[in-house]
């Protein structure tokens, strides 16, 4: 070994040849609140709860979501809808209780693909970041798409831009 390769000249240049290389690339940061990146059409975020086009819940209680599950995320309890709450459920059952549990969801998407009603599928949006456990439990109030009447703005935005298959069931491949 000379003296040239024992001082590791070689490598210290050739490592600052790559950094000097990398200066003058486009950077890829983005600044998150002003600007988003864009999702990937296969992208699995936060369950949401869906709504007919007349603000009705879609769920009926059947409880395959929380079958499928493999994480056991999803607790549910089912409820008879009462005379003159047609307006608010779909069905005779409803979703009297849902929740998810965050931590323990692994975003695999079987409770979408399960739901035979399209009323739970996987948005285009984080879970966003808590200090609690408790925090990271989701109610049905939290997990409810906003009514379509009564905000269509909130609505469209919680839609997102998915596509759904000829049937009417979860998200194209």
């Amino acid at each position: 070994m000379n003296l040239w390769e024992s001082m590791y000249l070689p490598e210290i240049l050739r490592g600052m040849f790559i950094t000097f290389k990398h200066i003058f690339r486009k950077k890829v940061t983005i600044n998150y609140p002003e600007q988003t990146r864009p999702f990937s059409p296969v992208f699995r975020g936060l369950q949401i709860l869906n709504r007919d086009e007349e603000g009705r819940e879609n769920c009926t209680a059947c409880g395959l979501c929380a079958v499928a599950c493999p994480a056991e995320a999803i607790t549910m309890e089912a409820a008879e809808r009462q005379p003159g709450e047609e307006h608010l459920y779909r069905e005779e059952k409803y979703a009297a209780k849902y929740e998810i549990n965050m931590l323990r969801c692994i975003f695999c998407g079987l409770c979408e693909e399960a739901c035979p009603k399209d009323a739970v599928y996987l948005s285009e949006t984080f879970a966003p970041a808590n200090y609690q456990r408790k925090g990271f439990i989701y109610g049905k109030k939290d997990l409810l798409i906003p009514h379509p009447k009564e905000d269509p703005e909130a609505y469209a935005k919680a839609k997102g831009s998915r596509k759904l298959h000829p049937e009417g069931h979860g998200n194209e491949k």
